[in-house]
């Protein structure tokens, strides 16, 4: 194999800083990730897998393409669509590609830190792109450096990079299991050398990860976070990638392989509640069924009299469709969001009152004034959006408003790939639902339960599975991976 046969498109200076809403408490969605083999379009089909994707990461987006003999790269800061435009989707030839979307949760937001990274070393051209954290990544980059390796990003997937060129092994399927069997954490991953695409999901399952077939060509195959990727190019969704397998996909076909490393499956109960596309299965289970079924278990756990139930949109939509068929009460569009939010802006002077949330929302007068509403959230993070949003919905007339809340109390940081503040600044690690209730200024509040929330994912799919089939590490802190010592320190510095 040649070396040195990556080139890369440098994108333009200057390049655009996402917005960062500072009224938008949510947890931030992840990354994503979307891979091609055997396509004569592939940089047009990872164009369109990561359009599909953009939810779950919207501060850069890159796609590395093999023409077989070599790598070609490009990576912007900014939406998918602002990130490549059609001639630069012509400089990426070939016939095998993979793509990243990304929201930093482990490395700042800067075009360094954008994936896929792609490198040459001793062995060749290589690129990966991964969805998730490792949790030992600062204890394994120090040893690295100490050893003489240059990190020339922040992010922790630059440490994959690292083991994987230092492994002795020959094949690049041997190398990834060598470079996997020293890290700790969460993972979907997608590697590319100019003739492979080797995808790896974690031994825990946490990131999603699945697999598909373009009926068009049969041995063309797609692999991304989520299915809706494939209803865009019209591929055909196969399977879920399962915990701890990893999909060699080359000239001869694809293998199974296994990791060597056997854990009990725990993927994230969140990726239900708000980070997935409602349109998304999986697990074998409808994401939008999932959210239908929290909202009617959220209605028989907390009832209200009430005149109207409204989302807070757009996650909060099918939760409160389930709540309002549960009550017994008409649902209506009470909040109204917009669609052209764009990621820079000119911020009016403080005299406008909730610019912020009004920039996005905006409430239905007629739907309001006068009722008792209830309000439907999939989470409370900070408070500070809830607080806003049932001002605007009193300023807009309402007699009463309810706050119902499509998961339990949120009280624990994510270290397994989702962006969340630290534990002191999670309002219900400290603060009662009373307490909360009275800072968001609802006339009540009410969260589910972690039990009702684990019955509703367990009962929309085939296979039955306990709390412990899932990670609901942000709700009860029962974290799925042990820490590493610099990951325990850290966390304590955090308040956990």
């Amino acid at each position: 194999m040649s070396r040195r046969r990556l080139t890369v498109l440098d994108p333009s200076a200057g390049a655009p800083v996402t917005y960062r809403d500072p009224d938008d408490d949510h947890f931030r969605d992840q990354c994503g990730v979307f891979g091609v083999y055997g396509h004569a379009e592939a940089a047009n089909i990872a164009y369109l897998g990561l359009h599909a994707l953009q939810h779950r990461g919207q501060e850069s987006a890159g796609i590395v393409t093999s023409d077989g003999e070599a790598l070609y790269a490009h990576r912007a800061m900014g939406l998918v669509q602002d990130a490549f435009s059609a001639e630069q989707l012509q400089k990426l030839p070939g016939r095998i590609a993979i793509g990243h979307v990304r929201y930093s949760t482990a490395g700042g937001s800067h075009i360094r830190n954008a994936q896929p990274l792609a490198v040459d070393y001793a062995r060749g051209s290589l690129a990966v792109c991964h969805n998730g954290n490792l949790t030992n990544a600062d204890e394994l980059r120090a040893q690295l450096e100490a050893e003489g390796s240059i990190f020339s990003t922040t992010s922790d997937t630059e440490v994959l990079v690292h083991l994987i060129a230092k492994s002795k092994e020959i094949s690049i399927e041997d190398r990834v299991v060598d470079a996997l069997a020293r890290v700790q954490g969460a993972y979907s991953l997608l590697f590319l050398t100019p003739e492979t695409i080797v995808a790896v999901r974690d031994p825990r399952g946490i990131r999603p990860l699945c697999l598909g077939i373009l009926p068009s060509r049969k041995d063309a195959h797609v692999v991304a976070s989520e299915p809706t990727a494939f209803d865009l190019i019209g591929a055909e969704y196969v399977r879920d990638v399962e915990p701890g397998e990893m999909l060699v996909i080359d000239a001869t076909g694809m293998k199974s392989l296994r990791l060597p490393v056997k854990e009990t499956a725990q993927a994230c109960i969140f990726e239900y509640v708000y980070f997935a596309r409602p349109d998304s299965q999986l697990g074998g289970r409808s994401v939008y069924e999932v959210r239908k079924e929290l909202g009617r278990r959220l209605a028989r756990e907390n009832p209200v009299d009430a005149d109207v139930v409204i989302a807070v949109p757009d996650s909060g939509g099918p939760a409160a469709i389930g709540y309002a068929a549960e009550q017994k009460l008409p649902y209506e569009m009470g909040l109204i969001r917009s669609h052209y939010v764009g990621r820079t802006f000119i911020e009016p002077q403080q005299s406008i009152r909730h610019f912020g949330v009004r920039l996005k929302l905006n409430p239905v007068e007629p739907v309001l004034r006068g009722k008792r509403v209830v309000v439907i959230d999939d989470s409370i993070v900070r408070g500070t959006t809830s607080r806003k949003i049932i001002k605007m919905v009193r300023d807009a007339g309402a007699r009463e408003v309810h706050l119902r809340i499509s998961s339990p109390p949120t009280q624990w940081p994510c270290y397994y790939g989702i962006d969340t503040p630290t534990r002191r600044e999670l309002i219900a690690s400290s603060h009662s639902v009373d307490e909360i209730a009275r800072y968001v200024t609802a006339d009540s509040l009410g969260y589910l339960s972690l039990e009702g929330m684990v019955e509703a994912v367990v009962g929309a799919g085939e296979a039955k599975s306990g709390p412990e089939g899932f990670c609901h590490a942000c709700f009860s802190g029962q974290y799925a991976i042990p820490f590493a010592p610099s990951a325990r320190r850290q966390t304590r510095l955090q308040g956990v």
